[in-house]
């Protein structure tokens, strides 16, 4: 069973919903120890004081905040939690914002809003609200010692709340910005087009995965086992010269598409017959979209 990250109400007006949030994805990988190669012993971290030059135990540590060079404010769990916001457990809407305003750059962790028993109805009723009306939620909650700004947004299977980033941690790097000396030519935008369309389809997350880590997994079973490790050369690319030649080469390697449906295949066998009637290029064009 997943546990709950945030427990809390979710209000807007004078309407107030009970619900409880769970983390809606997280980071795998594989994960290496760090071994002491002449013995193979697994290494293990102590928390040592170099100016009692003992190691200490975790009962021992309290939070400090450094105010100077080695001066420390020491604070408490209850001092911290006396001085908690009302967003603490009180997540309120403070604006619904249209969702193709958001600027993807800000989002940052998921996570699934569930409303509890008491708060079904109201849950459903502002789901359904914003989803009809294409609003996304702007609200303020704290957690993990932060206040955060979320963007709550309707799912096909329910409210999505997601932390966004403040203005000022989104970095600002000089070199990222449109160069406006460089051009490009229609004929190449055109052939570009060509090969975005040649490469489109609906977005399915289940058609992608990380190859890095399934490697480094084969790799291991293959040192289990004794067996030799296969490798790959890294392929060794270089830039661009002639973007017409590229494009053009590109769009030859595209793989086929499925063939088109019964309809699709009587207005193509069609279309050369009606080339033939009319004698112009035009026609021509659109048989071929």
């Amino acid at each position: 069973m997943a546990s709950t990250v945030w427990k809390g109400y979710i209000t807007f007006g004078l309407i107030t919903i009970p619900v409880r949030l769970y983390a809606a994805a997280r980071t795998e990988r594989v994960g290496f120890n760090q071994i002491h190669q002449p013995c193979g012993g697994r290494i293990k971290q102590q928390t040592f004081c170099p100016q009692c030059e003992r190691t200490v135990e975790r009962s021992e540590l309290v939070k400090g905040y450094e105010v100077e060079k080695d001066r420390y404010v020491i604070v408490s769990d209850e001092e911290v939690k006396s001085i908690a916001p009302p967003s603490s457990d009180n997540m309120e809407i403070v604006e619904f914002v249209k969702a193709e305003g958001i600027d993807p750059i800000y989002f940052d962790a998921s996570y699934f809003m569930v409303p509890e028993d008491a708060g079904k109805k109201a849950y459903h009723l502002l789901y359904e609200t914003m989803r009809k009306s294409g609003y996304s939620a702007v609200a303020k909650i704290t957690m993990h010692q932060r206040e955060y700004t979320v963007i709550v947004r309707p799912h096909a299977d329910g409210l999505l709340l997601h932390t966004v980033f403040y203005p000022e941690e989104v970095r600002e790097v000089p070199e990222f910005q449109r160069d406006e000396s460089v051009t490009v030519k229609p004929q190449e935008v055109a052939l570009a087009e060509k090969l975005v369309e040649g490469l489109a389809a609906d977005f399915d997350p289940s058609k992608y995965h990380d190859d890095y880590q399934k490697r480094l997994m084969e790799m291991i079973e293959a040192k289990r086992e004794g067996l030799s490790v296969p490798t790959e050369a890294p392929k060794r690319r270089a830039p661009v010269i002639d973007l017409m030649q590229a494009l053009q080469k590109s769009l030859g390697e595209l793989p086929r598409k499925p063939a088109a449906k019964a309809a699709g295949n009587e207005e193509a066998a069609t279309a050369p017959a009606a080339k033939k009637q009319t004698g112009g290029k035009r026609t021509a064009r659109t048989a071929h979209g």
